[in-house]
C-alpha cells in the first residue's frame, strides 16, 4: 500500500487519479497534530509513505508561522520518524522557495539554501527535520504547480479573464510552471524505484521552458481563446506580505541522470488541465 497524506490538494488528487493508493484527509490525518500522523503510520505500515500536504498559504504564514511550521515541519519529520522505525520509504514534496531567488542560474540540489519568507523556512525545516531521522527519503522540490483541481495560478487567471480584457501580471519572477500531473506521475516512479532499493536524497522537478508569471499568463489566454491583454509589471507593482523569489528557477539535470525523468513540459500540460477544465484547446 501507498500511503498518501493528503487528500482534496492538486498533486494528492492526481495521485489518487493515477495510482492505487490510500490518501488520507484532514478528517483521518491532522498536520497539526505530529504524533497522531506518526501513529497512523505505525498503525497501517503501509509499504510507501508520500506527503503530499502542506500548509501553502504563503502571505498567510507570515502571521501563522508556528502553525505553518507544525504542518510543514514537525509533522513531517515525525512521518519520516515512524518510516525510519518501520524502513519504510518516506516522500515528502518541497519548495523552491527554500532559496533566496538571487542570480539567473538555475538552483541545484546542493545550493545554499537561504529562504525568505516564513513559508519558505517552514518547509526548509521539514527538508532538515526528514533527513535528521536517518530515514530512506526522497524530498521533491517543485515550483509553481497548477492543474485544473484546487487553488492555482491557471484558474485564477481564467476567472479573472471571465470579466476583465487586460491584466497586469508580474514578469520579473521567473520559474517553470509545474503541472500537478507531472508531479504526482514523478512521485509514484520515485516511490517504486526506492522501494526496490533506489538511493533516495533531495531533487529538483519543475517544468520547462523557463518562464514569467507574466508570460504564463499569456500563454493560458492563448491557449484558452481568452481575448486577454498581458502588460508585464515588477514585482514591486504587486506588493504582497510575504517575498517571491525572483528566480525560482530549478536545475532537474539529476533525477534525470539518477531516475531518468526530465523536466515536464508545461505547455503540454496546461493543454491537459484546459481540457480537463472543459476548454477546446
Amino acid at each position: 500500500m501507498i500511503l498518501v497524506f493528503g487528500k482534496t490538494g492538486q498533486v494528492a488528487t492526481e495521485l489518487q487519479r493515477q495510482g492505487d493508493v490510500t490518501a488520507l484527509g484532514r478528517d483521518r490525518a491532522d498536520l497539526s497534530d505530529p504524533q497522531a500522523c506518526a501513529a497512523i503510520i505505525a498503525e497501517l505500515k503501509p509499504a510507501v509513505v508520500i506527503n503530499a500536504a502542506a500548509y501553502t498559504a504563503v502571505d498567510k504564514a507570515e502571521d501563522e508561522e508556528a502553525i505553518a511550521r507544525t504542518i510543514n515541519a514537525e509533522s513531517p519529520g515525525a512521518m519520516a520518524g515512524a518510516c525510519a522505525h518501520l524502513d519504510i520509504p518516506f516522500l515528502h514534496i518541497s519548495t523552491d522557495y527554500v532559496f533566496d531567488g538571487s542570480g539567473p542560474r538555475a538552483w541545484t540540489e546542493t545550493d545554499p539554501a537561504q529562504p525568505q519568507n516564513a513559508y519558505g523556512r517552514t518547509k526548509l525545516a521539514g527538508e532538515e527535520a526528514i533527513r535528521g531521522t536517518g530515514a530512506r527519503h526522497i524530498i521533491l522540490r517543485t515550483a509553481w504547480v497548477f492543474s485544473a483541481h484546487g487553488a492555482n495560478f491557471v484558474k485564477t487567471m481564467l476567472r479573472l479573464s471571465e470579466s476583465r480584457d487586460a491584466l497586469r501580471v508580474v514578469e520579473d519572477q521567473i520559474g517553470g510552471p509545474t503541472p500537478a500531473a507531472d508531479v504526482a506521475a514523478t512521485l509514484l516512479t520515485l516511490a517504486g524505484a526506492v522501494r526496490n532499493g533506489a538511493d533516495g536524497g533531495t531533487y529538483h522537478y519543475a517544468g520547462t521552458p523557463h518562464t514569467s508569471w507574466a508570460g504564463f499568463a499569456r500563454e493560458i489566454f492563448a491557449q484558452a481563446g481568452r481575448d486577454v491583454t498581458v502588460t508585464g509589471i515588477p514585482s514591486a507593482g504587486y506588493p504582497t506580505p510575504a517575498q517571491r523569489p525572483l528566480n525560482s528557477r530549478l536545475d532537474c539535470a539529476r533525477l534525470a541522470s539518477d531516475f531518468g525523468i526530465g523536466p515536464a513540459d508545461w505547455t503540454a500540460g496546461l493543454a491537459a488541465v484546459l481540457k480537463d477544465l472543459g476548454y477546446d484547446t
